[in-house]
């Protein structure tokens, strides 16, 4: 679909802001051609100020930047779907978005995905997770076949409560391993998926 820009006298479109991975709604703001294509080429969410009467980059002051991922517009061509990675708070308030709601995810395992994303980077004596990253992908395979044999034995008995935790135990690993061979659970769904489609 053709962006339909000329649609509005002043040449500005709506453009909806939208978390790539929360899939929240994170603000609106207003683009005309020239910032969709600055976004674009910038990979910053760039809008038209009506108040400054110029391009600007969201986050050009504070920091907080909207790191562009990509963009769809909608039936009639006359509004954008910005997704977008924010670098920190979005609203000039300081919260999350600018409906003063969390930018939080309903789906737990990605934002444990995010947490390890984090804490990989931290200091071994301070994170389990950098301990784990620092002793290299062998370590990190080996602990999560170690998980997995341990839920087997856990799954032949009747107590529910362990079989539970060592079925966290294995799933914390397996992110842990993901991350570590540079891919995410997203990615595994989509090849599940692919799978489905095709069964």
């Amino acid at each position: 679909m053709e962006l339909q820009f000329d649609k509005y006298a002043d040449g500005l479109m709506p453009a909806i802001v939208q978390d790539a991975k929360t899939r929240n709604v994170l603000m609106l703001g207003f683009m005309n051609r020239e910032a969709w294509e600055q976004t674009q080429t910038l990979q910053k969410v760039t809008f038209y100020s009506r108040s400054k009467q110029r391009l600007w980059t969201k986050g050009e002051e504070s920091g907080n930047y909207l790191h562009f991922q990509g963009g769809a517009v909608d039936c009639d061509g006359d509004t954008l779907l910005i997704q977008a990675t924010p670098a920190g708070p979005v609203c000039h308030t300081g919260a999350d978005t600018c409906w003063n709601q969390a930018n939080t995810s309903d789906n737990f395992l990605e934002e444990l995905e995010g947490i390890i994303e984090s804490r990989k980077s931290a200091h071994p004596d301070t994170s389990y997770v950098a301990r784990m990253m620092a002793k290299g992908i062998n370590k990190i395979a080996q602990k999560v076949g170690e998980e997995a044999v341990e839920l087997v034995i856990e799954a032949k008995d009747d107590r529910a409560d362990l079989f539970i935790n060592e079925a966290a135990d294995l799933l914390f690993h397996y992110l842990l391993l993901l991350n570590a061979k540079g891919f995410n659970l997203r990615e595994v769904t989509e090849q599940l998926r692919q799978r489905h489609k095709t069964a």
